[in-house]
């Protein structure tokens, strides 16, 4: 009975195990919501500065980055600049950012519209920052963390996800960032290539609803 006992403990290592491999491995880790393939409906929402914000309004795009973030989480907070700087680098090239602020007020009251604002002006945002008023965006997208990623190319069978998970492989230091997850993928699809690594694990707060 003993080593019964012994075999299955070491049978649930094994496991936990292998479902935390599924960060590097490509793995899905989305369990509802958008997945890889499939296609994102419009949005159609608020940003900070006073303007209703969709897709449609970037003609031109070859797709986009939407990033679920905040103001309040300090890994959203640590990758602000990171943000920005994707907006930087390929905006011009087609992939502008699009920033979603999931959190609910009334459980974050940080997290109002008016501070996303202060925000935004005070870190000089490039990119809209949109509030999910109605609390619905981020679940049809399948967003539990802030930040989390979502890599949209555009098609003519709509805007189709091609990268879901993290911004890179350290959320709380650029400076020690060794893979940029989400870069490398835009790239790729710059480069007419299929997506290599197609799904990390966000890290960050969840969304506080």
């Amino acid at each position: 009975m003993k080593k019964k006992n012994i075999l299955f403990v070491v049978s649930l290592v094994l496991m936990t195990s292998l479902a935390i491999a599924g960060f590097s491995s490509g793995e899905s880790t989305n369990n509802a919501g958008l997945t890889i393939g499939d296609t994102a409906a419009e949005i159609n929402l608020l940003n900070v500065d006073g303007n209703m914000v969709s897709y449609d309004d970037y003609p031109d795009a070859e797709g986009f980055i939407v990033i679920f973030t905040c103001n309040t989480c300090p890994y959203a907070v640590a990758s602000e600049d990171r943000i920005i700087a994707l907006d930087a680098e390929f905006k011009d090239q087609g992939y502008p950012v699009i920033a979603i602020n999931p959190n609910n007020p009334a459980v974050q009251p940080d997290d109002t519209f008016e501070l996303m604002q202060a925000k935004a002006e005070e870190k000089g945002f490039t990119f809209p920052y949109l509030y999910d008023k109605t609390n619905t965006v981020y679940a049809q997208y399948g967003a539990t963390k802030t930040p989390h990623v979502y890599l949209l190319e555009n098609t003519d069978d709509g805007r189709v996800v091609r990268y879901i998970g993290a911004i890179d492989d350290n959320v709380r230091s650029a400076s020690a960032v060794k893979e940029r997850f989400l870069a490398n993928a835009v790239y790729e699809l710059l480069d007419g290539k299929e997506v290599t690594l197609k799904e990390t694990k966000a890290i960050g707060c969840s969304v506080k609803q």
